[in-house]
């Protein structure tokens, strides 16, 4: 096994890794061309069409959060598919056509600029919301310029107006006091880590030299990340100061003292749980069992305590939510005197107001049964809430209302596809070792048998039965069946849902996904020939895996934004930091079994691979186009069916802009129905 097996691969195609290259740009034109020219035919835009519909119609639920008195939402239509950031009030939004003060038409923006701006959000300064942080990404990238936006006067401020700007680069930046901010760019030599994001933190004054701003923390370059905020609550502000280690593991600390005197406390807490302060509480969330030596918590279980206790060392802990085999937390937000808990059971949502102090749960009796909900926003100065919840044949309910009060209907998406006689099932299919993974099928009563299986299986990312629009009108209304994997790698079922699947145990991602395209087989509800998949970035992954390892299963694959080169993927953009899941192809242990799934390492001549089509984005800088690039130039000399598409704007999501969503969508179905069988 050589030493350095990432290296020392000799790859024929390696010359696609340069993103902008003349040569690789005209590769990937000669090979957009025919996958258009193949699928872009009528139907094509008969479904590029209704999908442009679903995104852009005004009759969507506007998504808000609040800033003070005001509600604020980034709005894209077909009349401003940049976008708008926007505001109103609460009595206004709560009519069917609310009065909104534009505070930013990006499209205006872009146009006075002549730049492709996609909006990157705002970190507004709180709590008298003067000032905005404003970042403004090209193309999409997850790489940024940030600039300064005056709330009053609705103009960006300006380096001659003191105002704090920042080219290009994977920045976090956020308010410390009204003239300060603290931020980790690109100082130049030394100051990024090997994933590509800023290794040490700075205090930045209005008015001074960047190169002049003071170091508050410098983390190794090995770290993923460093980053610091100042949480500016009356009476609880503190600075905090975190070290991404590795993809899972953070040192958290406290900053403490005053500039040039200041101490950093650590928050003694498991480096892979994650841990949050609001006012006088922490919270942390385990990701593992957690032996204090005076207890023990499992993993998966959310604890609180005094955060000046918990500092002290004489803390106890209460115990918030622990899991059972069928119940995980999900996620969970904060009012200014309120918890609210979201957990899945079997991945259904439900719903619990906690009281800080005696930790007492109740139920929120308004969100319906067996339903995708969510927490859309929580005002943790106020008591307000927000909580969407749909499902696959239910369209967004938008819940609001004090959180110890009764919560009603403020908004209601409409109905973008008949889902009359539609049948939501869940079944359990049993996996290699032997374990139960669940997966939803959405079947219309005059279903085909072409069927459609998404998955990711990573991250701990759980995938929940929510509302799709565009998923509704282009395959389910056109007699398609859809079918949800809640494979392992995910987060379905807690951190142990995730854990067992990581780098050596990653073949059981795979193994679980077979074993749901298997069992859709047996019960009858498809055949191979007409069972499709789709996945994207990991879930990208995973489709390279279906079509080099099991390719009996499956008559078609579609590979969106994918990671298929796992003997170099963390040499490119932000591949470092996802060492902790996949593992390190530059130790020779964990490269053997890296080695026996990697798509693009697995390729045969001689294998009957189904058709596979496969699409990326040049502006992608976090999983590298290369990948895509790469595993479509050696399928093709292998001989195989494989058809590539890639949006030269559009970032890691695929597309920069609802037309170019609605694009990528009509493509990867009309590739699909051609595929499995024609629809009706």
């Amino acid at each position: 096994m050589p030493a350095h097996p990432a290296r020392d691969f000799d790859d024929p195609y390696l010359w696609l890794e340069d993103v902008t290259g003349e040569q690789s740009l005209d590769w990937v034109r000669s090979h957009n061309d025919p996958t258009v020219d193949e699928f872009a035919g009528d139907d094509f835009e008969a479904m590029r069409a209704t999908a442009r519909e679903v995104l852009d119609t005004d009759a969507r639920i506007p998504y808000v959060r609040r800033r003070g008195e005001y509600l604020y939402n980034f709005w894209r239509d077909a009349t401003n598919p940049r976008g708008l950031w926007r505001r109103t009030t609460l009595d206004s939004y709560r009519t069917d056509s609310p009065e909104w003060d534009v505070v930013i038409d990006l499209d205006e923006l872009a146009r006075a600029d002549d730049e492709n701006w996609v909006w990157g959000g705002a970190n507004v300064i709180e709590p008298h919301h003067t000032r905005a942080l404003i970042s403004l990404s090209r193309g999409g990238s997850d790489a940024v310029v940030v600039r300064e936006f005056d709330m009053a006067t609705r103009e960006f401020v300006g380096p001659a107006g003191q105002g704090f700007e920042l080219p290009e680069a994977k920045t976090r930046i956020g308010w410390e006091d009204d003239d300060t901010v603290l931020v980790g760019t690109d100082f130049g030599a030394d100051s990024l880590t090997e994933s590509g994001y800023p290794r040490m933190v700075k205090r930045w004054r209005r008015g001074q030299d960047l190169a002049q701003a003071e170091t508050v923390f410098t983390g190794s370059a090995t770290d993923v990340v460093v980053a610091a905020g100042r949480d500016r609550t009356p009476g609880f502000e503190r600075t905090m100061v975190s070290r991404a280690i590795d993809f899972f593991n953070d040192e958290v600390y406290e900053l403490r003292g005053l500039p040039g005197q200041q101490e950093l406390i650590r928050i003694d807490a498991p480096t892979d749980a994650s841990v949050s302060v609001h006012r006088q509480w922490i919270l942390i969330d385990l990701r593992t069992d957690w032996d204090t030596g005076t207890a023990t918590y499992r993993a998966g279980s959310l604890l609180a305590a005094d955060y000046d206790e918990f500092l002290a060392g004489t803390a106890q802990c209460s115990v918030i939510f622990e899991p059972d085999a069928h119940t995980a937390l999900h996620h969970y937000a904060w009012t200014r005197d309120r918890l609210i808990l979201v957990t899945l059971h079997d991945v259904a949502s439900r719903v619990e107001v906690v009281r800080p102090g005696d930790w007492q749960r109740r139920p929120v009796a308004e969100v319906p049964a067996n339903t995708n909900t969510v927490i859309a926003a929580a005002d943790d100065t106020g008591d307000e809430i927000f909580l969407d919840s749909s499902g696959f044949d239910r369209p967004s309910r938008l819940l609001h209302g004090p959180v110890d009060g009764t919560l009603t209907e403020i908004k209601s998406a409409p109905a973008f596809f008949d889902a009359d006689g539609l049948a939501v099932s869940q079944y359990f299919a049993t996996s290699k070792d032997g374990t139960a993974i669940p997966y939803f099928v959405v079947r219309p009563a005059n279903a085909t048998g072409a069927t459609l299986l998404g998955g990711y299986g990573g991250f701990e990312v759980a995938r929940t039965p929510g509302y799709d629009g565009v998923l509704g009108r282009l395959w389910l209304e056109r007699g398609g069946t859809y079918v949800l994997a809640n494979i392992r790698g995910g987060g379905e079922y807690g951190p142990g849902w995730h854990t067992q699947a990581m780098r050596a145990g990653r073949h059981l991602v795979a193994e679980d996904f077979a074993a749901v395209a298997t069992d859709l087989v047996d019960r009858g509800i498809t055949r191979v020939e007409q069972l499709g998949a789709v996945g994207g970035s990991n879930g990208g992954l995973l489709m390279g895996i279906m079509l080099t390892a099991y390719p009996h299963l499956f008559g078609a694959l579609v590979c969106q934004v994918p990671l298929l080169d796992m003997r170099r993927y963390h040499l490119l953009l932000a591949g470092a930091s996802w060492v902790a899941e996949y593992g390190d192809p530059d130790d020779p242990d964990e490269w053997d079994f890296i080695s026996k799934y990697s798509p693009y390492q697995n390729i045969s001549a001689d294998a009957d691979y189904p058709p596979v089509l496969i699409t990326t984005s040049t502006r992608d800088d976090r999983v590298h186009p290369g990948h895509a690039r790469k595993m479509t130039a050696a399928l093709r000399d292998a001989g195989h069916r494989v058809w590539y598409y890639e949006n030269i704007e559009g970032g890691h999501g695929g597309a920069a802009d609802n037309a170019q969503a609605a694009f990528k969508s009509a493509l990867s179905f009309s590739f699909l129905w051609r595929m499995l069988g024609n629809q009706g």
